[in-house]
């Protein structure tokens, strides 16, 4: 739940960024924020991320499928459609990530009470979010763009479980994958966005979103991520983008007083759902006993 909200704030952080810069300064500005405070944090703990035998291959390969592809793509769909859109999009990332665990691992295989699951869960963040923006034709390439980046999620979350077996700590890994990702994006982002060439400096109101989308939904967001990969495995730590939209409206609600919907406790109530068929529980007790 806590993942969740941290990585639902970041949809708005990045909406407000993406106002006045291009969407791989804005890439770039989150993984080197979030690198900065990363490889601080493991130089403080007396943990150096660049020694002898570092997994800089892994950490590339993560960074590219975890952070460079699918942030390119959600900040580009942002320019087009709403982020509240891109988040419904991103929720998509539990039915790609089964199929990819599927023909890759050998220990987290799809079942008829897994697919009765995601569809519970994807039913209830339709239901949750309504008819109205999932409009097909109104930026349409950045619908695309958004569940294409669901899609490098979901090979990420596999690829990423390989830290556990290497005993890569999870700040550590996380440390690892954000500057990694910092490295790959700098040439990207000089060449195509020439950030130099912008009018004007960004304003305070930027300034603030580039730190909560680096501290907050990078830093802290990926210390939890490789975390409950580690427990739980790449389709239970990705069912948290079932969660994002979800947290976004009690947010809104609490912390602005916005009405909370029937619609959107009927939505809420089909993940919770859904999330309790991946769990296991219900199907444990419904079990005959032998």
């Amino acid at each position: 739940m806590l993942l969740s909200v941290l990585w639902g704030g970041s949809f708005f952080f990045a909406k407000v960024a993406v106002s006045e810069l291009g969407p791989l300064t804005v890439v770039f500005a989150r993984v080197a924020l979030a690198a900065l405070a990363l490889d601080l944090a493991l130089a403080a703990m007396g943990r150096g991320l660049f020694r002898s035998g570092a997994p800089w291959r892994a950490y590339l390969f993560m960074g590219l499928l975890n952070n460079v592809v699918p942030f390119g793509l959600i900040f580009w769909g942002q320019i087009q459609i709403p982020s509240g859109l891109a988040s419904i999009l991103n929720a998509t990332t539990p039915l790609f990530t089964p199929m990819v665990a599927h023909h890759l691992t050998d220990d987290e295989t799809i079942d008829r009470t897994k697919i009765a699951a995601l569809l519970a869960g994807l039913a209830g963040v339709a239901v949750l979010v309504g008819p109205d923006l999932l409009i097909v034709g109104k930026g349409l390439w950045g619908q695309v763009a958004c569940l294409g980046a669901a899609l490098s999620y979901a090979f990420a979350g596999v690829y990423g479980r390989r830290f556990r077996t290497m005993g890569i700590a999870p700040l550590e890994a996380a440390a690892g994958q954000v500057t990694a990702s910092m490295v790959l994006i700098f040439p990207i982002m000089l060449i195509v966005e020439q950030p130099w060439t912008l009018p004007a400096a960004p304003s305070p109101a930027v300034l603030s979103a580039l730190a909560g989308l680096a501290l907050l939904s990078t830093a802290l967001a990926y210390v939890l991520y490789f975390r409950i990969l580690a427990a739980a495995g790449a389709t239970n730590l990705l069912l948290v983008t079932f969660l994002i939209p979800v947290t976004a409206i009690l947010l809104g609600s609490l912390v602005l007083g916005e009405a909370l919907l029937s619609r959107q406790l009927a939505g809420m109530a089909l993940i919770g759902l859904g999330l309790a068929l991946v769990d296991g529980r219900i199907g444990r007790r419904l079990r005959p006993a032998e």
